[in-house]
């Protein structure tokens, strides 16, 4: 440990055990990782969304894995895996479930929607209109659905993950920026690199008739996930964090090049992306350096760029990161 990450460590001994947690989330990502050429970076903040109980929203052109991705790292995991494909026509009831006439009892029968899973797929989230895009609201935020006046709970862990095509407008339907509020993430998938790319051809060359998703085995039970989620809990702050984190969000309310700023929610979801991502490196605190890793992520899709910026090619990523960079970290 460097003497600049001592400073933020706990003084104490009654230190947490990250040892197991470490060694497990290493051998999902070595297990997705025997299909999936490169996007370590998008395979980690994935695995950072699933230890901290939020979601994550994966965006990037076709053909890059992003649904693959997904799939792997919950394959990796024992634990019921749904997958729903977003359609113009699809219907809140066919993601959350209806109620069912049962002939021989004669009364109402709830049967549960794909949504009642561990990790759930969302494939093309914005190709379904807001109606369909809103019976996610309760689930994704207070882990139940209603339906009918009946409140059913969603099995623990709960993470969703969805993906979206950010150049095909026709047929689509833009998120609201409530929806866009309960993602823990958004992960921009890009093209592989040269010696990537090469690397994709001669494996998928090498693999012949063989099956991708074959090769991945679950490595982690539910119940460690759970323990795991537990223990991101209890990794030690500083206060010196603490005001960093808030004067990045403040920072986010008055800069001249965004029009909305990060809401309280989102501070506190920068602070739990902040721990897993020390949980993940086997540490029990977290320094700047965590939430700066996470900050792009946490709120490029929370704040919205000037109508000027956006004319000019700007991200709120690249703003993100500006406002980041300008802020003197504690040393």
């Amino acid at each position: 440990m460097s003497e600049i990450d001592s400073k933020y460590a706990p003084d104490f001994e009654n230190r947490i055990d990250l040892t197991v947690l470490e060694a497990k989330m290493a051998a999902v990502a070595s297990e997705v990782k025997k299909v999936i050429v490169g996007q370590d970076d998008v395979i980690r903040k994935l695995l950072i969304s699933i230890l901290a109980a939020g979601h994550s929203l994966i965006e990037g052109m076709p053909g890059v894995a992003k649904t693959l991705t997904a799939k792997l790292i919950a394959k990796s995991i024992h634990g019921d895996f749904k997958r729903i494909q977003f359609t113009p026509d699809l219907m809140p009831s066919d993601v959350t479930g209806s109620s069912i006439l049962d002939l021989k009892t004669n009364e109402f029968r709830f049967i549960k929607g794909p949504i009642f899973g561990n990790i759930v797929l969302i494939d093309e989230i914005n190709r379904s209109p807001a109606k369909t895009q809103s019976s996610l609201f309760e689930c994704m935020s207070e882990y139940q659905v209603t339906v009918d006046g009946t409140t059913y709970v969603v099995p623990r862990p709960f993470v969703v993950f969805a993906t979206q095509n950010p150049i095909e407008h026709e047929g689509t339907y833009r998120l609201p920026e409530a929806q866009l509020d309960r993602f823990l993430f958004k992960i921009n998938v890009g093209y592989p690199i040269f010696e990537e790319e090469m690397d994709i051809l001669r494996e998928h060359h090498a693999q012949k008739a063989k099956s991708k998703e074959d090769l991945v085995q679950a490595v982690v039970s539910i119940e460690e996930l759970l323990h795991f989620q537990d223990l991101i809990k209890q990794v030690f702050v500083h206060e010196e964090v603490f005001t960093y984190i808030v004067h990045v969000i403040f920072n986010t309310r008055s800069n001249p090049n965004l029009t909305l700023g990060a809401s309280p929610r989102a501070s506190i979801a920068l602070l739990e992306a902040s721990k897993a991502c020390a949980a993940l490196q086997g540490r029990d605190f977290i320094t700047p350096d965590d939430v700066k890793y996470v900050a792009p992520n946490v709120l490029g899709h929370r704040v919205m760029l000037t109508p000027e910026k956006e004319m000019e090619g700007f991200t709120s990523d690249y703003i993100v990161r500006q406002i980041v960079d300008s802020i003197e970290i504690p040393r």
